[in-house]
């Protein structure tokens, strides 16, 4: 499986097509969302808290930077209850055990999941001077991150937290050669276990993400969260078109069962998250996250392993294991 990874890693290097916007432009998500811890859940956040992690290329020997879109929440982005009255935490980790640790790669912010090294930390309210702008933590020299052969490279961690207040936090990350301005890092990734991401108000946009299949892998389980009923979530690979997910209501999880087919492994999903247009449902969010057989989670890379997947016609769906 590592090997296949890799392979994969140094393919899509070689096409260039390692692209540096979290979310990435193939997931056409417009911002990730973190609300205050004291928010009602359904609003879209069951947990306050989400975890990214990044990869670098183990020969890159130049400091890069992770860059933070909006972190201030108060502006025309973010999302009120009343008033704004919320802080959200960026804390940035490396070293040991900063991947490896089980709570890091768990879907609750429980236990041990800040494990690893405190790089740097900022807690942001309503500043008005990073509404819509960007804020740069770091330099960070590669080889301060945990090596990890599994997930190519050096890993960093970054973790938001909604740490006072009852708004939703909307913002991006970028992984940056400088400081400055987005300059790619030739050969890096992101990716997470556990989304928590607002859906485009357009019913006609349509978002992705793509959980990579190893050969291990003989059925994906899904669950997701405060889905509100708002349209459709399909399955989409090789092998199979628009196979539906089970989706949630207000404030609640739903969750079943999809058997893996021997074309998709060594390969990515694309899991397209679609509105239904008659609804009109506005600032929508929800929380995705994908386990395989043995309830080990599955990471979603912002750039999708082995690109993304082309269905090819060759077999007939198969319908859905409920739970």
């Amino acid at each position: 499986m590592k090997t296949a990874i890799l392979f994969c890693f140094c393919s899509l290097l070689a096409l260039g097509l390692f692209a540096q916007p979290v979310p990435a432009e193939e997931e056409n998500i417009p911002y990730l969302v973190t609300f205050g811890k004291n928010a009602d859940p359904s609003w879209g956040d069951d947990d306050y808290c989400q975890t990214f992690f990044f990869s670098i290329p183990s020969d890159q020997k130049t400091p890069f930077y992770i860059r933070v879109y909006d972190p201030d929440c108060g502006g025309e982005i973010d999302e009120m209850k009343e008033t704004f009255n919320t802080m959200t935490r960026f804390s940035v980790f490396g070293g040991k055990s900063c991947i490896t640790d089980d709570d890091a790669r768990s879907v609750d912010p429980i236990g041990n999941y800040k494990s690893g090294t405190l790089l740097a930390s900022k807690t942001f309210g309503g500043q008005a001077e990073y509404d819509e702008k960007w804020y740069t933590f770091g330099p960070f020299n590669p080889v301060e991150g945990e090596l990890s052969e599994k997930y190519g490279g050096y890993i960093f961690k970054m973790i938001c937290e909604g740490v006072r207040g009852d708004d939703g936090n909307l913002y991006k990350y970028y992984l940056s050669n400088s400081p400055d301005a987005n300059e790619s890092v030739e050969g890096g990734n992101a990716f997470t276990f556990e989304y928590t991401f607002r859906l485009h108000a357009d019913s006609w946009q349509t978002s992705h993400v793509y959980p990579y299949i190893d050969d291990a892998v003989v059925y994906l389980a899904q669950s997701n969260f405060d889905w509100d009923d708002d349209g459709y979530i399909r399955i989409y690979s090789v092998v199979s078109f628009a196979e539906e997910l089970e989706t949630s209501g207000d404030n609640n999880w739903a969750r079943n069962q999809y058997t893996i087919k021997d074309e998709e492994r060594g390969k990515s999903l694309d899991i397209q998250f679609t509105k239904d247009e008659s609804l009109q449902i506005n600032n929508n969010n929800v929380v995705f996250y994908v386990t395989n057989q043995y309830g080990e989670l599955l990471p979603f890379y912002t750039v999708p392993i082995g690109g993304v997947p082309r269905y090819q016609g060759k077999a007939v769906a198969k319908p859905i294991q409920r739970r």
